[in-house]
């Protein structure tokens, strides 16, 4: 396999990250998971191809690496983002639908392993790129792009809506910005929207928003709904929904380019 890290540099403000896009599993992890688990349906599928050319002048970084070999998107200690609440943990023992993916599940060695190999150089190049574009802006945008099934009832209840905004309850990034890509899905025609919902941001947006220093960092959660043919196996891309919703993402993250902070 290539370089597990793909970083596409440019010197936009903005950054986008993705960290669940990747399918690769290592052959010798790949023997250890399950028929479930070899299925990968937790993928953000197509999440690459939904954003890509939208705004070349964008940095992105994203890895390969299938979210079952490790969740860089969780906290490196195994503490769970949402107390009280179903989830999946750093190497995730089971799917979004509570079911188990592994035959023989791996030991904490192993874990730890992976956070060596395959964790630790994703943030280390979101990290550079973060740095990087505040030294020529003076502030960055992380952008953390997430699709996911719109039922999942072991996660939550009902319908998720269509843009799931995550900003750590405002902590991750200015107020200013919150409300303006709020404003923005809200005034999406067919589209809908709830900031801090279910989903208010992991690890990534968590980790590296930091209003203070000058790094602000939002997580969109969109709806595969909005842009796949079905939720289901083969996970068919819709060219007719995408490009629909390809038009209000460019719009966003116009917005975010024009955007300056305060002082």
């Amino acid at each position: 396999m290539q370089t597990p890290i793909v970083v596409e540099r440019h010197d936009s403000p903005i950054l986008l990250g993705f960290p669940h896009d990747g399918t690769y599993v290592p052959p010798e992890i790949e023997v250890d998971l399950n028929i479930c688990g070899k299925k990968r349906e937790d993928t953000d599928w197509h999440i690459y191809k939904l954003y890509s050319g939208l705004f070349p002048e964008m940095t992105s970084v994203r890895t390969r690496i299938h979210r079952y070999v490790i969740d860089v998107n969780r906290d490196p200690r195994d503490i769970s983002l949402y107390p009280d609440q179903n989830t999946t943990s750093l190497v995730p023992l089971t799917n979004f639908d509570g079911e188990d993916i592994w035959k023989t599940q791996p030991s904490a060695l192993e874990i730890e392993h992976r956070v060596t190999k395959y964790y630790q150089p994703y943030h280390t190049a979101v990290e550079f790129e973060i740095q990087r574009i505040k030294n020529i802006h003076g502030f960055a945008i992380f952008w953390d792009c997430h699709s996911i099934r719109s039922r999942i009832p072991f996660l939550f209840d009902g319908t998720l809506p269509d843009f799931n905004i995550g900003t750590d309850s405002g902590a991750s990034c200015a107020s200013e910005l919150e409300s303006r890509v709020t404003e923005q899905c809200c005034s999406a025609r067919d589209y809908s929207t709830v900031l801090n919902g279910r989903f208010k941001g992991g690890w990534c947006t968590r980790h590296f928003g930091r209003p203070k220093d000058g790094i602000h960092a939002l997580q969109m959660e969109v709806a595969q709904s909005t842009y796949l043919h079905s939720e289901t196996a083969p996970w068919v891309y819709d060219k007719t929904k995408a490009r629909k919703l390809r038009s209000h993402l460019k719009t966003l993250l116009e917005l975010l380019a024009d955007w300056h902070p305060i002082g």
